[in-house]
């Protein structure tokens, strides 16, 4: 099996700022669409997405759907914090007699995050979207304010959020 290192290099993954782990675009519909948010959006998107022991995806809130892949390596524990206070946790990995899923969609305006299941070295997922992912879409957790609005979940909230937020 190839090493964290070794995909992370094959792909040509960066640091994905602000949410955590590696990730590369690795497509873009040339079309913006306008939809009346003041700004245009691809008309679709997808990325390579790799988590590693240290890197975690933070809690983050996006306006489109976001469908994930599973691809390669160790189970991946997705959260969703949905707007009534419900935390769902989905397993991401190619274990489909264990129950888990290898694709999953996350709705848009739910709070989601996820991190590599305890003991695994890495995973490598993708997510894609349609209206593509645009940044102004994109807001990232604060841990006081989700913490306030979900005090049920403080201890994942704490550790799926980074300190500054």
């Amino acid at each position: 099996m190839l090493s964290q290192e070794e995909v992370i290099e094959r792909l040509r993954l960066e640091p994905l700022p602000l949410e955590g782990g590696y990730f590369r675009r690795t497509y873009e519909n040339t079309r913006p669409i306008d939809l009346g948010k003041g700004f245009k959006q691809p008309l679709g998107t997808a990325i390579y997405f790799l988590l590693t022991p240290d890197s975690f995806s933070a809690l983050h809130f996006l306006k489109e759907d976001e469908v994930y892949h599973f691809y390669l390596g160790d189970p991946v524990q997705l959260y969703e914090l949905a707007p009534d206070g419900i935390l769902q946790e989905t397993i991401l990995s190619s274990r489909l007699d264990e129950g888990h899923q290898v694709q999953y969609p996350v709705y848009a305006n739910r709070w989601h995050g996820s991190r590599l299941v305890s003991g695994g070295n890495w995973a490598l997922l993708g997510t894609t979207m349609a209206p593509g992912f645009a940044w102004e879409d994109f807001v990232l957790g604060n841990r006081k304010e989700l913490t306030s609005s979900y005090p049920k979940h403080k201890q994942l909230i704490t550790e799926l959020t980074r300190e500054q937020n």
